[in-house]
């Protein structure tokens, strides 16, 4: 059998216990919206459903069974009671359109995550609307937009961005009307500062930058970097894509930035992966409060907690979507915020430097050259794979799908693209020594194949249900449908 639920289909079985309820009557919807045919749905026994999706979550990768050290998207182990608290019975059946008096539990709850996120990053305002980190950024980019217009200062068309950064920087800066300039990093991986000296001037509205950088790095110039915007008038973009690196220990707020946002579903106990769910939470400097998206929860003065919505806020950015944000993630960060408490927060990233530094030394150790060899690790940290490309011809993408027969998720690979035969490694806080070790010796094996068999690298992964994929025609040609037998392409069905 191919492992398609259609295979065990046979006509007349069915899985009562599992079938959604079905509407009494139709009667009332119009003929345009009723099918001509039934569905062409597998008929199985309950039995069998059970299994195919069994046999289906023990073919995937996941962060409950695998190794999974993706650089910068901090895919570490989710804490099951954070879980449990967002699943209450209040939360689950409460309605987003309920007046305020009746979800008073939730709105406090909100607020209190609101002050917690702005104790931690140095801002001085928080909020949680937008839906993901894109969409924070998005929202940042129309607060430095708005905040030129309203004094009056249009002239200022132009975001910078250090060739590091991550791609969703200069789209998004794209997307709310911006030029982008880039700018380069130096060698030791700082930001170039000579050249942003000479891209800094009367067009500049602010530089997106995350500290640290994708590099792996702390930027340690960052003071003499916000000096140099604001001192020509533009405005500084925190991205929190890696404040796993610094929670508890640095505040964004205090290296002088202007705007950031957070996405709590890397940073703040929601897993991650496989296109959601997603939120973030933007912060602000003073001057910027006006523009804050809304609704925002705050203290009723008539005591107990309500929204803050447009009234009387007439230059807020407006709404980022239909209510106020993905609910059952905000529960989850704010969960997770008072379980660890401000020592543990700060503990996360204790451990997350520690680990990267110890499995950089380690790999260093083993023979890999490591991308900034004269620099301490953030919160992960860069191996380059030039030298087995060019001794070996294995790549680092031969590296990755080789690694995936060890057991263990590859890392980022070429990204960032400044560094050749990249692998961008974030073993996280929640991984333990032996599991680090088990990373380490598996690299000192593949490295070792590529020496003495490089097919055997350049040909996984072996052991996985998929094998390699011709990555391209999967993008562009992809085949996401099932048909029956005998029924041709995708689009005769």
């Amino acid at each position: 059998m191919s492992g398609l639920i259609f295979d065990r289909s046979r006509p007349g079985r069915h899985a009562g216990g599992l079938a959604p309820e079905v509407l009494e009557s139709v009667d009332d919807l119009p003929a345009t919206c009723l099918r001509k045919v039934p569905p062409a749905l597998p008929e199985v026994s309950e039995l069998d459903v059970v299994r195919h999706y069994t046999r289906l979550s023990q073919k995937n990768f996941s962060i409950d069974t695998h190794f999974y050290p993706l650089g910068s998207c901090t895919m570490k182990y989710n804490p099951r009671a954070a879980n449990r608290f967002a699943m209450l019975e209040g939360f689950l059946s409460a309605h987003p359109l309920a007046p305020a008096r009746f979800q008073q539990g939730f709105l406090e709850c909100v607020f209190e995550l609101q002050e917690i996120l702005r104790a931690v990053t140095g801002m001085s305002a928080v909020v949680l609307s937008p839906m993901a980190g894109a969409q924070g950024e998005f929202a940042g980019i129309a607060m430095i937009r708005r905040y030129h217009a309203s004094r009056g200062d249009p002239g200022r068309t132009e975001i910078l961005v250090p060739d590091a950064a991550h791609g969703t920087n200069p789209a998004s800066a794209i997307m709310g009307g911006f030029r982008v300039r880039e700018v380069p990093t130096g060698p030791d991986g700082d930001v170039d500062l000579d050249a942003l000296q000479k891209a800094v001037g009367p067009a500049t509205a602010g530089i997106m930058l995350t500290n640290p950088s994708t590099l792996g790095v702390f930027e340690r110039r960052i003071v003499e970097i916000a000096s140099l915007v604001h001192g020509a008038g533009g405005l500084l973009y925190y991205d929190g894509a890696n404040l796993n690196a610094i929670l508890g220990r640095a505040r964004p707020g205090d290296m002088r930035f202007d705007i950031l946002h957070l996405n709590l579903h890397k940073t703040f106990s929601t897993p991650h992966g496989g296109g959601g769910p997603g939120a973030a939470a933007l912060g602000v400097s003073a001057r910027l409060e006006p523009f804050l998206p809304t609704p925002f929860a705050a203290r009723d003065p008539a005591g107990g907690f309500c929204w803050i919505g447009a009234e009387g806020r007439p230059e807020s950015i407006g709404r980022l979507s239909a209510f106020m944000g993905n609910a059952g993630v905000l529960l989850r960060a704010y969960a997770y915020a008072r379980l660890l408490g401000r020592g543990g927060l700060r503990r996360v990233s204790t451990f997350a430097a520690l680990n990267a530094n110890y499995l950089a030394r380690r790999l260093e150790a083993a023979g890999f050259e490591l991308a900034f060899p004269e620099r301490r690790a953030s919160h992960e940290c860069i191996v380059t794979l030039r030298r087995e490309a060019r001794e070996y011809g294995v790549t680092a993408m031969d590296f990755a799908k080789r690694l995936l027969d060890y057991g263990l998720h590859a890392p980022t690979t070429y990204f960032p693209m400044l560094i050749p035969e990249c692998l961008l490694i974030e073993p996280t806080e929640t991984e333990s020594k032996e599991t680090l070790d088990a990373f380490v010796e598996a690299m000192s094996r593949i490295r070792a194949e590529a020496a003495t068999d490089p097919e055997r690298v350049r040909g996984a992964p072996w052991t996985t249900p998929v094998r390699r994929l011709d990555d391209v025609r999967a993008a562009r040609e992809p085949d996401l449908r099932w048909r029956p037998p005998g029924v041709g392409s995708a689009a005769e069905t």
